[in-house]
């Protein structure tokens, strides 16, 4: 059986840490999260997921990460359930993150990737394939003799335009 999820959306609140009498830090949070697809009026709707995430990944993103802030979420969804004061059964399903990439920067409400307080746990899909690039890439260069020719830049054009359109960018 396979459980697991993967989620990329935007805080919907700031993320509410707590601890356990054991003084285990846990943060509940809340995700919006848009679908791949438009309504009959051309809008994204967006399904609002709520997650949980413990110890020192929940003390980070209680720290560093408020609403409206892009976060990647690693983990897995769980079901419970429990007695509301009512008398009432209340079911709850949850994200339980096993790590949170945190897509912005602290101050920044859309800008690039942040490092603060990352784990090396957390999501990231290409970790695995850049790690294997490094260590080629040092594996190559270990055992070559060290040359002292300047190097020379890829990406200069010598002063001509770059014939490149816009439908080649991936952004």
């Amino acid at each position: 059986m396979l459980n697991r999820v993967v989620l990329v959306g935007r805080l919907t609140r700031d993320p509410e840490l707590r601890y356990t009498p054991t003084g285990v830090a846990v943060a509940n949070f809340n995700i919006a999260v848009n679908r791949p697809f438009t309504n009959q009026q051309g809008n994204r709707e967006a399904d609002f997921i709520n997650g949980v995430v413990w110890r020192r990944q929940a003390e980070n993103l209680a720290n560093y990460m408020k609403k409206g802030n892009l976060i990647g979420v690693d983990g897995r969804v769980q079901t419970r359930n429990y007695e509301g004061q009512d008398g009432k059964m209340v079911y709850v399903t949850e994200i339980v993150a096993e790590s949170i990439q945190f897509l912005e920067s602290k101050g920044s409400s859309g800008g690039g990737q942040s490092s603060l307080g990352q784990n090396q746990n957390q999501f990231n899909p290409n970790q695995n394939q850049n790690q294997n690039q490094n260590q080629n890439q040092f594996n190559q260069n270990q055992f070559q003799p060290n040359q002292n020719q300047p190097t020379e830049d890829p990406f200069k054009n010598n002063g001509e335009p770059i014939d490149i359109s816009d439908d080649d960018l991936p952004f």
